[in-house]
């Protein structure tokens, strides 16, 4: 059994799940998201992309129903020991079937959770579910019951956090030296997510992101590679990944020579990076955190160019992405506690001139303020 983490931490993890049950007045958990399964139980894979989940009574029962090919998965990276295998064909409803499991363990009529918002649920499996269950069972919206949980790391957990940060460090590294006039843009993703391999790291839950000329204004991925121009703007958002916790990074390097608009888009960025990290404190709310981004760069004449949210919570996470919850935005009142790791970015895309300004790191909230993870400098790159 290949788990990440003792069965004692796993244990306390589920009993903590089950005590939030109580309080909220559940009986039980059907659990879509994988990575609170995964939080949970050690289970770790991508068949989540199918109808699979987990249940979790208050009183501590546990089953897993997924397909044939993650039986072996679970059965070699999770605590599970009740696993449940629907079967593949045609006009099959795992949905129905899921309602068999819970009758016979004598659900019927209790009320349930469910993590309605996760990707391991599509709105069709969905609506098979409220149709399974119509009736049999009252169904609770729960999707934020475990994330709530897991949003203050273990020990463990940041330690494995801790090493993320290190090998984004490391990637940050291969792209400093390939980046320059005529380097491939394949050839630096290349290296940067070597880099990650090459340490123990793991696939991230979201491609890398990069973008050259005007493509540095982007801050999502997109297919096509080019090379870099004499004079150019290279924009990378990458996150350095270990038992796949997250640690991100955001920089926009300039090749050639700095424009002096650049120059003053950095330090705007700077400052706004700095103001937000030290709102990284407890007692801070999320939105807290958001106002100092936005304060910094409004006061430099940036609001048309600047993002409605400032990062978020970097954890466990799977694909189709690295972003876990909360975010930091306008009006969210989730407040920082220490052992809470989140990843600010600062970005800057001015359409009108075609210039992109990017800085983006992680960060552990401690007893007084933030643990900044990354060792790299926030000085202007330029190559």
């Amino acid at each position: 059994m290949a788990i990440h983490f003792t069965e004692q931490e796993l244990a306390e993890r589920r009993a903590a799940a089950c005590k939030a049950m109580a309080a909220d007045g559940l009986d039980g958990l059907l659990i879509f998201r994988q990575e609170s399964m995964y939080y949970l139980t050690g289970y770790d894979t991508f068949g989540f992309v199918y109808f699979q989940c987990l249940y979790l009574g208050a009183d501590g029962e546990m089953f897993l129903m997924t397909r044939a090919p993650d039986l072996r998965q679970a059965q070699h990276t999770s605590v599970i020991d009740d696993i449940h295998i629907w079967v593949d064909r045609e006009g099959v409803n795992p949905a129905r079937e899921l309602r068999d499991l819970l009758h016979q363990r004598r659900l019927s009529g209790k009320k349930l959770g469910v993590e309605w918002e996760s990707y391991g649920l599509t709105a069709a499996n969905g609506r098979k579910l409220e149709h399974a269950l119509d009736g049999f069972c009252d169904l609770v919206d729960a999707s934020t019951l475990v994330s709530r949980l897991r949003l203050v790391k273990s020990p463990a957990e940041l330690d494995y956090v801790r090493r993320a940060a290190e090998l984004a460090d490391d990637a940050y590294d291969r792209a400093y030296e390939l980046a320059g006039p005529g380097a491939d843009e394949g050839a630096i993703l290349a290296a940067m997510q070597g880099a990650v391999f090459e340490g123990g790291g793991d696939y991230a839950g979201n491609e890398f992101i990069i973008g050259s000329g005007r493509d540095a204004l982007l801050c999502r991925y997109k297919a096509g590679r080019r090379k870099l121009d004499a004079q150019d703007q290279l924009t990378l958002e990458w996150a350095g990944v270990y038992r796949h916790y997250h640690a991100a990074m955001m920089n926009t390097f300039l090749i050639g020579e700095a424009s002096d608009e650049h120059k003053a888009l950095h330090a705007a960025a700077e400052e706004a990076i700095l103001a937000c990290e030290a709102m990284l404190k407890p007692g801070s709310t999320m939105s807290d955190v958001f106002h100092a981004h936005a304060r910094t760069l409004d006061a430099h004449g940036l609001k048309d160019h600047r993002m409605n949210a400032c990062g978020y919570a970097m954890g466990t996470c799977f694909a189709p992405n690295w972003m876990d919850w909360p975010m930091f935005y306008d009006g969210n009142p989730v407040e920082l506690k220490p052992g809470m790791t989140f990843f600010i970015h600062i970005i800057i895309a001015n359409s009108d001139a075609g210039r992109a300004m990017t800085l983006g790191r992680s960060s552990i909230v401690g007893e007084t303020g933030p643990e900044v993870l990354s060792k790299r400098p926030l000085d202007l790159v330029v190559r």
